[in-house]
Parts: C-alpha cells; structure tokens; sequence
C-alpha cells in the first residue's frame, strides 16, 4: 500500500486543486465564519425575529437543503467539477442577498435565505471532495483532502475572531457583516469557476460498468460519528455551564484549541496514518472518540475545581480522534467509489453527515438532561458500535486501487 511519509506544500496545492483553487477556498472559509456564528444573532437582532422562530428557520434551512444532494451528485457524476462548487458558493450569494433585503419581521425571507445558505452548505463539501479527487489520487488525495479541511478551519476561525471584533457596532455592523460575506462568496466563486476543472465519465472505460460500493455500514455508521464535531460547539459548553458550574471561559478555551488543532495537525496526523487502510483507521477513529466520551463522564464526576481542568485535558483526546476521523472519512469513500459514481456517493455520504449534524444538538440536549452516564455512556456506547461496523464491513463491489492520472480527460488552469 503506498504511503505518503513528506509534505511538501507545493505539492499539497497542486493536489488541492491548485492556487487559485486555494484562494477561493480561504475566502470562502472567511466568509462562512463571518456569518454562520452570527445567523442566529441577525434574524433575532436585525430582523426582531422571535428566537425560537428563528432557530426553527435555521433548522430546516439545514434538513430541507439535504433535499438537493442527489442532483449534485448526479451532476457531479456528469463530469462537473469546479462548476459545482461555484454553484454551491453562489447559492450562498442569493441567502445572502435575501437576508439584506428581508425587512424586520419578514420571516419567510429570513427561512428562504437560511434554505439557500443550507444548499450551499452542504453541497459545497461533496463538490470539493471530488474536484480534489479529480486532481490528485491515493494517498495524495487524502492528504490534499486533510489540508483542506485545515484551511477551511483556520478561515472559519478567522471568520469568527473578526465579527465578534465587528459586533460592537450593533445592527449596523451586523448588516455590514453580511454584506461583506456575500462579497466574499461572489469572489470564491469566481476564483473556483476560473479553474475550470471537469472530468468526463467516459474518461475510464474500464470501469464505466463497475456496481455502486455497498456502504449502508459505514453511512449509518457516519451518522453517529459526525456528533464529535458538535462535542465543542454544544456539549461541552452545556456541561460546562449546567453541570459542572464552571466559567463560560473554558468552553471558549476548548473550543479555540480544538480549531488550533485541527488547523495544525490535520495534515500531519493524515500523513501519519496513512501506511494504514483508510478503514482501519477510521475503525480506530471511533474507538478515541468513544474513549473520549468515557474520559469526559469521569473529568465530571471529579470535585469541584477539577472537573473544567479534566474535561479540557480529555477534549484534546476527542480533538484528536475527530481529525482522524476527518482524514479517513471522505478519502475512504472516494477510494470506494467507481469514477462513474464518485459523484453519487460523496452526495450520499454528504446526506449521513448533514443529517449527523442536524440531530446531534437535539440529542445530546435530551441525554444531558438525564445526566452525564446518560450522555457520554450513550454517545461511547453508539460510538464504538458505528466503530465495529466500520470495521467489519466488506468492500464488495469497489475498486481496490487508485487509476494513474489521464491528462487528456480533464483540464486545470493554474
């Protein structure tokens, strides 16, 4: 099995689509951390929305938008590459532009705008995954695929840092945030666009034929995997605060590690692991998380004063098993699925995720509410199950290898 022991960052954005490629990616990634944190906050603040009506909104933004992942596969699969990821950022243009427009009170604006800002959102992740895929292959795949992943999160993060900079400034600067995010979706789509990458589905007539990978396992699987990247963002604060009493300053803390991290040990980690299978890592993937989770139902049964400390020591352990599980994930599915329906199943590994993370923060609220053994025995529990069904799937129907590039079957500008 071929194995990448170097990076060599040249090489790493080549792979990922090329510089342009990247470009687009940091801005769109700095856009995205703009507002995402801070939708909520407009529609209640800006558009004097009722919260609960305005979460509801962002919901379904959320579900319904799933609802276009089989066309983007399909388009995918029709050769389209940096043509759906531009779509998937311009789409947000257009959430963007009805939030600007929706005038106070106007709720089904506000729900039309978070629905296309939901499409774009999670179109966005399957149409990247296969331009990268198109680019670079095996182990290099997976690598480009992880410095991504670190990109986005360190735009996200810088995103993040400059509204809340911005948030003194009222509902002004709340308006002028959102204008400033569609101006940068407008220009990553144009920098996407302008690499004009496509692939052809006849490109590899050997497999054209091939079956659909058999991956019921590893999807439902997903499902329960995804909650460990809502464990910062929702359980730790809500155990932190409701539980243990301690100071909001260690949620920010936990969180602000978690994204320097990630940022930083993505690649390496992906690198590390990859004289492994992809499936045995992400087997292992599951079995940090849901020690993890067991390592947290132990930090809160501490005293008072040690529990924050404990439960900030074990979030690294769940940092970790999540950038594991991130740099085996999509590059497992991509190394499963024929080329004429790479599209198709990145769509339907999209839809586990995106459902993942719409109902992790309803149940992980609902288990907190009957106690930590409720909550992280629960979460381990189903852990370690999607862990051993990971790993004692059979991979029938795939292909076993990585095809050598056909320059004559697609087209990049850099």
């Amino acid at each position: 099995m071929a194995t990448t022991t170097t990076i060599q960052p040249r090489a790493l954005v080549r792979a990922s689509g090329g510089p342009r490629y990247a470009v687009a990616l940091a801005v769109d990634a700095l856009g995205t951390g703009m507002l995402r944190p801070f939708l909520l906050l407009y529609g209640v603040t800006v558009l004097r929305l009722p919260a609960p009506v305005t979460g509801i909104a962002m919901t379904a933004g959320v579900v319904v938008g799933l609802g276009c992942m089989p066309a983007v596969g399909r388009w995918l699969d029709r050769g389209a590459r940096s043509t759906v990821v531009a779509a998937s950022m311009l789409v947000r243009v257009l959430g963007v532009a009805l939030l600007l427009a929706a005038p106070a009170g106007h709720v089904w604006l506000f729900s039309t705008a978070a629905l296309f800002l939901g499409i774009g959102n999670q179109a966005w992740p399957a149409a990247h995954a296969a331009l990268v895929a198109t680019v670079a292959h095996g182990r290099e795949r997976d690598a480009a695929l992880a410095g991504g992943r670190a990109l986005r999160n360190a735009g996200l993060g810088a995103g993040a840092l400059l509204a809340t900079a911005c948030l003194a400034g009222g509902v002004t600067a709340l308006h002028a945030l959102a204008a400033v995010t569609g101006l940068a979706y407008l220009g990553a789509a144009a920098l996407a666009w302008s690499v004009r990458l496509r692939t052809h589905p006849a490109a590899h007539p050997d497999r054209a034929g091939g079956p659909a990978p058999r991956m019921r396992a590893l999807l439902a699987a997903n499902v329960v995997y995804v909650f460990c990247l809502n464990v910062p963002e929702i359980a730790l604060p809500l155990v932190l605060v409701t539980q243990v009493h301690a100071s909001p300053v260690w949620s920010a803390a936990i969180f602000v590690a978690n994204t320097v991290l990630v940022v930083t040990l993505q690649v390496p980690v992906t690198v590390l692991v990859s004289r492994f299978s992809r499936r045995t890592v992400l087997a292992v993937a599951g079995a940090v998380i849901a020690a993890s989770y067991l390592g947290f139902l132990a930090a809160t049964s501490l005293g008072h004063g040690w529990s924050a400390p404990a439960v900030a020591a074990v979030s690294v352990v769940c940092t970790i098993g999540e950038i594991v599980y991130a740099g085996s994930a999509t590059a497992l599915i991509t190394a499963l699925a024929p080329a004429h329906l790479l599209g198709r199943a990145l769509a339907r590994f999209q839809l586990s995720t995106g459902f993942g993370l719409a109902v992790s923060p309803a149940v992980i609220t609902a288990l907190a509410a009957r106690g930590s053994a409720a909550l992280w025995g629960g979460l381990a529990a189903a852990t370690l199950l999607s862990a051993s069904a990971v790993a004692t799937e059979k991979d029938r129907g795939t292909r076993l290898g990585d095809p050598p590039r056909d320059r004559r079957h697609q087209r990049i500008a850099t």
